[in-house]
């Protein structure tokens, strides 16, 4: 399985599909079948996904040869090494605030020496025990993909230093959100918005940490890549499902007059 961490590293451009309120194991069998994408950002943030949705999705993406990770708020150990043991390949941090969160998010997520998390093997991350714990930790330290947020205030003021912490994989930028803080809610393509991302691309090149973004437009997406975006969110279970209603509506429009 081509792992985003590693096409991220390579310089390559990362290809999502988001799934929350919607997911399922046949759905992320649908974008399996449909092709295109590198991997899954699975949301529970905002859906409130259980530790057994999260299972089958990622079981779901592994055997479509999909890469994953689960987008959540870091506010506590449990959440975040759950996730992990449930079968997800990493973490996207959400609505972090300073580097601070940032560095402590992670090290929930790495086992000692560079974090804190406690040792099982016993789950699925762990190949149900089959794996030596001696060559486990290491592996996972190694594979687990770290994201990091940046949607507040805080986030935005202290983002050099974050983009810069070890373990770090990709800086996020959360459009919506960031609309909101500057001002300009919705209005993704503002000069406000486009000339904070500029600056964090800019910290991103310097460091030479890859970042992303969701895309909300073509022409959205196009600017995004100008600027350095390597990692892309690329729909979602939400708006295939309202933009397919929309087909149809329009297929049919004299029905529907």
């Amino acid at each position: 399985m081509p792992q985003i961490k590693d096409k991220l590293a390579a310089g390559e451009v990362v290809r999502l599909f988001g799934v929350g309120q919607l997911a399922s194991p046949k759905l992320i069998e649908m974008i399996g079948f449909n092709g295109g994408y590198d991997g899954l950002w699975i949301d529970q943030e905002h859906a409130g996904l259980g530790m057994r949705d999260i299972e089958l999705c990622t079981l779901a993406a592994n055997a479509h040869g999909l890469d994953h990770f689960v987008r959540l708020p870091a506010t506590d150990y449990a959440s975040v090494m759950r996730v992990l043991e449930a079968g997800a390949n990493g973490c996207m941090f959400s609505m972090i605030r300073g580097v601070r969160e940032a560095d402590q998010a992670i090290r929930w997520a790495k086992f000692p020496p560079r974090g804190e998390r406690g040792l099982n093997g016993g789950n699925r991350d762990g190949r149900f025990g089959l794996e030596p714990l001696a060559e486990y930790v290491p592996r996972v330290n190694k594979a687990t993909f770290m994201g990091i947020q940046i949607e507040t205030p805080e986030a935005l003021a202290e983002v050099r230093d974050i983009a810069a912490l070890e373990d770090v994989d990709c800086i996020f930028i959360g459009p919506a959100d960031l609309s909101m803080i500057l001002g300009v809610t919705g209005e993704f393509e503002h000069p406000k918005c486009l000339e904070t991302i500029d600056a964090v691309a800019r910290y991103c090149k310097e460091l030479k940490k890859p970042w992303g973004i969701v895309a909300r437009s073509a022409s959205h997406a196009a600017k995004m890549r100008e600027m350095g975006c390597q990692l892309f969110v690329l729909g979602s279970d939400i708006g295939a499902i309202n933009g397919g209603v929309k087909g149809v509506k329009a297929a049919y429009s004299d029905l529907f007059a």
